[in-house]
């Protein structure tokens, strides 16, 4: 007798779904790695923006940047989640309300991530105006780091957040999903792009920032749905049982 399968239900996704974007998680994060590990596109990129004459960031402290890509589009995506919040409630859409939940622990894990980093931001580091040492993401940490807390990014995972809209719709409107994810993908990056400007983050900083963002609505939208799955199984008198399909 084969056995029993554990489906998704009505409203969620499948095992199978949660494998595979486990798996491109895993291979993101091995590009990611080579990336930072085995090219200076960090530093190159760094670069760009980078006055060596004056040894400083020229739009380190741009108001303009600092409004249009910094505090508008924080407190932009702070009020579209409470009102998407708010909007779970009065429709009793208890998916929609997770995924605001999401949004807001994948900031807060980013959050923690990066006030227990030792890697410092680019205009702390000796090659930049600063005293910091730069060391590999995954090496020693240097005699002299500088005052760390810069990795992964913070406000990009603002932006990269909305990918919680992805797993909300991904069931009963996979094009609005992949729009979403385009959406958050597109701001994230963004957003980044201007704090590397100012010289505040590196690119592996920002892309690191969308993947930890990814993993941890990966797994919060998995518990969710997988245990739905396994809770209408057993009002149904089945077995628990996890499928590949």
């Amino acid at each position: 007798m084969a056995a029993p399968r554990l489906a998704a239900s009505p409203d969620g996704l499948s095992p199978a779904f949660y494998a595979r974007q486990l798996l491109w998680l895993l291979l993101l994060g091995a590009v990611l790695w080579w990336l930072e590990a085995g090219t200076r596109l960090d530093v190159t990129l760094a670069q760009w923006f980078f006055d060596p004459l004056g040894r400083r960031f020229p739009l380190q402290h741009s108001l303009w940047l600092e409004w249009l890509n910094h505090r508008l589009p924080k407190y932009a995506l702070i009020a579209a989640s409470c009102w998407l919040a708010l909007r779970a409630v009065r429709q009793r859409d208890a998916r929609l309300g997770y995924a605001v939940l999401v949004m807001w622990l994948a900031t807060l894990a980013v959050s923690l991530l990066k006030a227990h980093s030792a890697h410092s931001c680019p205009w702390d580091l000796q090659a930049f105006g600063g005293s910091g040492e730069w060391f590999a993401l995954f090496g020693a940490v240097a005699a002299n780091p500088g005052p760390g807390q810069c990795f992964p990014g913070g406000h990009a995972s603002g932006g990269f957040a909305l990918l919680a809209l992805f797993f909300y719709w991904r069931p009963h409107a996979p094009r609005r999903a992949r729009q979403a994810a385009v959406a958050a993908l597109a701001l994230g990056l963004l957003m980044g792009l201007g704090q590397m400007a100012r010289g505040a983050h590196f690119l592996s900083h920002n892309l690191w920032s969308g993947w930890v963002v990814w993993l941890v609505a990966v797994l919060l939208f998995a518990a969710y749905d997988l245990g739905r799955a396994a809770s209408t199984a057993k009002s149904a008198g089945q077995l628990p049982g996890i499928s590949g399909a």
